[in-house]
């Protein structure tokens, strides 16, 4: 019966999802700060061509994978019997601030091909401010996890 099987499988889930989650914040705490060096650059500047590779490569091969297989294994946690009381608050907490990041990621995505591009209009600051917004996300996903308010 697939309960059965989820319910085998949950420490190895729980376990790869956890890996994802960190892969994942790492990334989206880190590729604003990129793109605060990448603005505050001179725009004859040959380290705005790294930055912008460094930019894509974390993007591409770290945070897209990480965030597929947070959803993956997220999903898989949701749909193991038990696991989840939707009755209650925090999981719909979570759910909306794992959504919150998702947009996030996306917004980056965007902002990252308008700086390869040189169509970016984001000022350094607006980075410096946007790269609070997944810690945030991250404390109250936390607490609705580990301490279960309501």
């Amino acid at each position: 019966m697939m309960s059965d099987i989820l319910a085998l499988i949950y420490p190895w889930v729980k376990s790869l999802h956890l890996i994802a989650v960190i892969s994942w914040m790492a990334g989206l705490l880190y590729l604003p700060r990129l793109f605060v060096y990448h603005t505050e650059a001179a725009e004859n500047d040959p380290q705005r061509a790294v930055f912008s590779k460094m930019e894509t490569r974390l993007l591409r091969m770290i945070m897209n994978p990480a965030m597929i297989a947070t959803w993956v294994f997220g999903l898989t946690l949701v749909l193991t019997p038990g696991i989840v009381d939707w009755s209650v608050g925090w999981p719909w907490v979570k759910a909306a601030m794992v959504i919150l990041l998702s947009w996030f990621h996306h917004w980056l995505g965007r902002q990252r091909s308008m700086l390869a591009k040189g169509t970016c209009a984001v000022p350094a600051r607006r980075f410096r401010l946007m790269n609070e917004l997944p810690t945030a996300a991250m404390v109250v996903i936390v607490v609705m996890v580990i301490a279960r308010p309501f």
